[in-house]
This record gives C-alpha cells, sequence and structure tokens, in this order.
C-alpha cells in the first residue's frame, strides 16, 4: 500500500500536497488533518513529521494506529504533517530534470535543510494559517533541522519544539555501515551505491550518502565538500566546506537516545548535548537501536506520551 491507503486503511482522513522548492523539486507531502473522533476543534495545533535517512513518512504509520505516532498525534486532537526528502519514493520530480539525469541527484542533507524544509513549512504555514508549529524529526530529519534551524533565524522562529529522536549531527563513533563507505574511493562508491540505493526502502542521492561517509572521516558537522576548492567556492563563497554551528539555534529542543543505537552513538549524542542552547528535555534509552524510535512496540510509553505531555503543556 501507498501512504494514502495506509491511512485509509486504519479510517483517518488523508490530504496529500506537492510542495515545490526554490531549486525546483517537487516533494509529496501528506496531513492528517484529524483523529478519528474529533477530539478538538479546529484550529488544531500543526505537528510536522520529517523521516530520516533512505526512509519515507511511511515511517510514521507503519504500525498499528495505537503504536503509530502519526495516528495517536491525530487521535490526540493535532493537524498532523508527514515530509518527505528530495529523491525518496514520493518526491522524485522536479521541475525540469528527469530523475534519471545526474542534475536531478546533485543534493545531499545541505539541499533538505536550505530548500526542502523552508518550502515544505512555509506551505504548512499558509494553508493552515497557524504562524508556528512543532516539529519531530528522526535520524537525518533532525540533522537537516539542525542545520536549518542554526542557519535560518526566521525559519526557526516558526518552531514551537523541536523534539529530536535519534538526533545526528556528527558521526564521528558511528558503527553503521557508513563507516564501511569511507574505506572506498569516491569513485568507486559512485560505481556501486546507486545500485544498493535502488533496493533500499525509499532511496536518496549517491551524494548524500557520500556527504554522510564525509562526516564520518571528518568528525565535523559541516557542508558537504564538492571536491575541489573552486566548485566548494562556487557554493559557499569559501575554499572549504562551512562548519554547521549547532549553538546557534535557539529553539527549544527535547531530545531522546539510544544505548543500541549503531548510527547516532552516544559518544556523538554527548557531545551534541553541550550545544544545544535551549534543552528542554533529555532522555537516554538504554534498550532502543536506531529504528525503534518509530518501530519499537514500546515507543508510546518511552516517548510518544511524553513528546504529547509537552506539546499539551506549550499549547
Amino acid at each position: 500500500m501507498n501512504i494514502s491507503q495506509i491511512i485509509s486503511y486504519w479510517g483517518y482522513p488523508y490530504e496529500k500536497y506537492d510542495v515545490v522548492t526554490k531549486d525546483g523539486y517537487i516533494l509529496g507531502i501528506y496531513r492528517i488533518p484529524h483523529g478519528r473522533r474529533c477530539s478538538r476543534a479546529a484550529p488544531r495545533p500543526v505537528v510536522y513529521l520529517q523521516h530520516g535517512l533512505i526512509a519515507s513518512a511511511t515511517n510514521w504509520i507503519c504500525n498499528l494506529p495505537n503504536n503509530s505516532l502519526a495516528f495517536l498525534l491525530a487521535d490526540a486532537g493535532y493537524d498532523v504533517w508527514m515530509g518527505n526528502s528530495r529523491g525518496n519514493t514520493w518526491s522524485r520530480k522536479h521541475l525540469k530534470f528527469s530523475p534519471t539525469s545526474p542534475e536531478f541527484w546533485a543534493f545531499s542533507l545541505d539541499e533538505m535543510a536550505k530548500y526542502d524544509l523552508p518550502a515544505t513549512i512555509n506551505f504548512i504555514v499558509e494553508k493552515t494559517g497557524q504562524e508556528r508549529l512543532y516539529y519531530v524529526g528522526h535520524s537525518q530529519g533532525t540533522t537537516i533541522a539542525f542545520i536549518a534551524f542554526s542557519t535560518n533565524p526566521e525559519l526557526a522562529k516558526r518552531i514551537k519544539i523541536f523534539f529530536a529522536l535519534a538526533p545526528v549531527t556528527t558521526v564521528q563513533y558511528t558503527r553503521s555501515p557508513m563507516r564501511r563507505l569511507t574505506t572506498l574511493s569516491r569513485q568507486a562508491v559512485k560505481s556501486r551505491l546507486d545500485v544498493y540505493l535502488a533496493q533500499s526502502q525509499a532511496g536518496t542521492s549517491v551524494q548524500n550518502m557520500l556527504h554522510w561517509s564525509q562526516a564520518v572521516n571528518s568528525g565535523l558537522f559541516q557542508a558537504f565538500d564538492w571536491g575541489n576548492p573552486d566548485k566548494n567556492m562556487e557554493h559557499f563563497h569559501q575554499l572549504t566546506p562551512p562548519v554547521y554551528n549547532v549553538s546557534q539555534m535557539e529553539v527549544p529542543t527535547a531530545m531522546w537516545s539510544g544505548g543500541q543505537d549503531n548510527v547516532a552513538d552516544s559518544k556523538d549524542t554527548e557531545n551534541l548535548l553541550p550545544k544545544i542552547t535551549r534543552l528542554i528535555y533529555y532522555k537516554f534509552i538504554p534498550h532502543y537501536n536506531h529504528v525503534d524510535f518509530y518501530l519499537g512496540q514500546d515507543a508510546p510509553q518511552e516517548i510518544y506520551q511524553d513528546l504529547i505531555r509537552m506539546m499539551e503543556e506549550c499549547f
């Protein structure tokens, strides 16, 4: 089933929209405007959910309704929106480029943060008439938020609370398969990775995976290195890629991390914590791995009930 069919199957209303970014990508985004029972009068507070690497909005609706964050939020009286990053199954269109052209795939985290998030959030604000919303990100969904909210203060003002599940900025200590990419040359990665990604659940660009392997190698939270100083100059007006400064982000932030997480290693999280200037909540879950944050049978007890409580207190 596709996203619309899954939502309908469980008896929830849905809306689908196409959002066009400044650089021409067409992103498929989904809305569950209310729960199976309208438990709160409109206008309902807005929540935006952003998935992780090579994933999609299906992450938030793949368990039963009493276990899936999107359905729980809708039933708690929220207006729920779910994004899809450029290049995944639901966002594979462009105004000018075909997905068969190399130009279409010339993007990484930087572009998702610079173009995808502002376009999507501004669209939601316009559609709902609500100036501010709650943001929930998992993995790469937190990475692009840390970039966007620390470099785009206007966008940051639109976020009431940033809920970061398995947050990822630096990946110096990651034990994920990404680490294996770092032993290969850029060229070797480019000739094999597209084959692997074609078989993955929702896909991304090879350039995005190169960006992740760059982060593993450097230990820095940094923009994509285009491979030579001239190209970096063209993109960033400097010879080397800029380093992102998370401490410039002024959004109230709640974070959860897992002790068995091979991607967002707890050592990287420990380094990140002091840089969050407005940390309002942090919980370490010893038995959690990287996907338990949306697949875990106990996620409602471990995470979602506190997340919804914080929204209620803020509302």
